[in-house]
């Protein structure tokens, strides 16, 4: 006896809709968002060569001003409001793997060689030696990562090996 696949029970009626929206609206962000970074991108640079020609009330205030206009321009895009009211999961940042904490620990090896006179091999040496080290202290994320994604795949071999049968 074949019994037609059962159907988990829907938690609001218009959940469905409400997740369509999210994911309508989410795209229109992304887009907004992206177009919003190819303006900025010549226009923080242009802000930042008249800056190192013309002198401003200070150092590279027209940057700045472009920057803060990016940053406001972001809050209000607000990419990711639809998962406000979600629980946040297993997300934790560590600031040193975030953008500006891999640089700032890479500057700080630059920064360090040349104090002590070092010269480009030296220098070189110094930031391969720092990478490794970041690569072995993200190796257990990155392993947790693989196997994530590999679970999912099995899953999703079997679920589609099972709805063929």
């Amino acid at each position: 006896m074949n019994l037609p696949p059962s159907t988990p029970p829907q938690a609001h009626p218009d959940a469905r809709w409400k997740f369509v929206r999210d994911v309508v609206v989410f795209q229109l962000k992304l887009l907004l968002d992206n177009l919003r970074d190819i303006v900025l991108m010549p226009v923080s640079l242009v802000a930042a060569l008249i800056d190192l020609v013309f002198r401003g009330e200070r150092e590279g205030a027209r940057f700045y001003k472009v920057l803060r206009w990016g940053a406001h321009s972001e809050e209000v895009i607000d990419v990711y409001s639809a998962i406000e009211h979600h629980a946040r999961g297993d997300f934790k940042i560590n600031p040193n793997y975030t953008v500006d904490g891999v640089i700032a620990r890479l500057e700080g090896v630059v920064v360090r060689e040349v104090e002590k006179g070092g010269t480009a091999a030296s220098i070189k040496s110094a930031m391969d030696r720092a990478i490794d080290q970041l690569h072995s202290e993200t190796g257990d994320a990155r392993d947790k990562a693989k196997d994530m994604v590999a679970r999912t795949a099995d899953k999703l071999r079997e679920k589609f090996d099972g709805e063929k049968r």
